[in-house]
C-alpha cells in the first residue's frame, strides 16, 4: 500500500475516538479523582483534566516519535516497569488524600444538655486552610501535579500505542498527527470526566460538608486500592519477593 492509498482521515478519526476512550481507563480516573476531589469549582476541575491530558499527550508525542523514528523496541520488561510505576503513583496519590483528610478534621463525641437532659453525638471539626495558603498552591495543583501524572500515564501507554503507530502508519509525520489527535481526544475525555466527578463535590460543598469529605475519602481509597492492585498484578512485587 502506498502512502497515497492509506486511509489517513479515517485513521485520524479513529485516533480521536480511541483517545476519548483512553481517558476512561480506571487508572487514569483514579489518579485524576484525587485532584478533583479537592476542588469545588467546575472550572478548576476541568483545568485539572486539561492539564493531565497535556502531560499525557506530551509524553506520547516525545517518546512515541522517538520509537517511530528510530524503530526502538520496547521490551515487555520495560513496559511492565512503567505499569508498576503507575501503580506506585496511584498509591502515593491515594495516601496523600487520606493524610490530608486525617489532618484536616477531628471526630469526637460532643455532649450537651437540653432541658436538663444530656445528649451525646458525634461532632466533626474541619480545619479550613488559610486563603493565602490555598492561593500559593492552587497553581501547582491545577497545573504541575496533574501534568506530571499525565506524563507518567503517557509513558506507560506508549507501548500499546506504538504497536499501531510503528506497525501500520506509513510515515513519521502521520504518526505525529495520529498521536496529537489521540491526545486531543484524551484531553477532551478527561476534561468532561473531571467536570462530571466534580459536580457532586460542588453540590455537597454547598449543603453538607461531611458528604464532601466522604467523596474525597472514596477517591483516596479508590486510588490507593487500585494502585495496590496494579502493582501486584504487574508481577514485579512477586519477583522481588522471590
Amino acid at each position: 500500500m502506498t502512502p497515497t492509498d492509506f486511509p489517513i482521515w479515517s485513521t485520524l478519526a479513529l485516533g480521536f475516538v480511541l483517545g476519548l476512550r483512553h481517558a476512561l481507563d480506571a487508572d487514569h480516573l483514579a489518579a485524576v479523582s484525587t485532584f478533583v476531589s479537592e476542588e469545588k469549582s467546575l472550572l478548576r476541575s476541568s483545568l485539572i483534566g486539561v492539564s493531565w491530558g497535556m502531560g499525557h499527550t506530551a509524553a506520547l508525542l516525545v517518546f512515541g516519535l522517538l520509537v517511530a523514528t528510530f524503530r526502538l523496541a520496547l521490551t515487555p520488561r520495560f513496559s511492565q516497569f512503567l505499569e508498576f510505576l503507575v501503580g506506585c503513583m496511584l498509591v502515593f496519590l491515594g495516601v496523600n488524600v487520606l493524610v490530608k483528610l486525617a489532618r484536616g478534621s477531628a471526630l469526637h463525641v460532643h455532649a450537651h444538655q437540653h432541658d436538663g437532659v444530656e445528649h451525646k453525638h458525634l461532632h466533626l471539626h474541619v480545619a479550613e486552610p488559610a486563603h493565602q495558603h490555598q492561593h500559593q498552591h492552587r497553581t501547582l495543583r491545577l497545573g504541575g501535579r496533574p501534568f506530571v501524572v499525565g506524563v507518567v500515564h503517557g509513558l506507560a501507554g506508549t507501548a500499546a500505542l506504538m504497536m499501531l503507530v510503528v506497525g501500520a502508519l506509513p510515515s513519521v509525520l502521520l504518526a505525529a498527527a495520529y498521536i496529537l489527535i489521540f491526545g486531543v481526544g484524551s484531553i477532551g475525555g478527561m476534561m468532561v470526566m473531571s467536570v462530571l466527578m466534580s459536580v457532586p463535590l460542588a453540590l455537597a460543598a454547598r449543603r453538607l460538608q461531611i458528604v464532601e469529605r466522604g467523596i474525597r475519602l472514596v477517591a483516596g481509597l479508590f486510588s490507593l486500592g487500585f494502585g495496590g492492585y496494579l502493582t501486584w498484578e504487574v508481577g514485579l512485587i512477586q519477583a522481588l519477593v522471590r
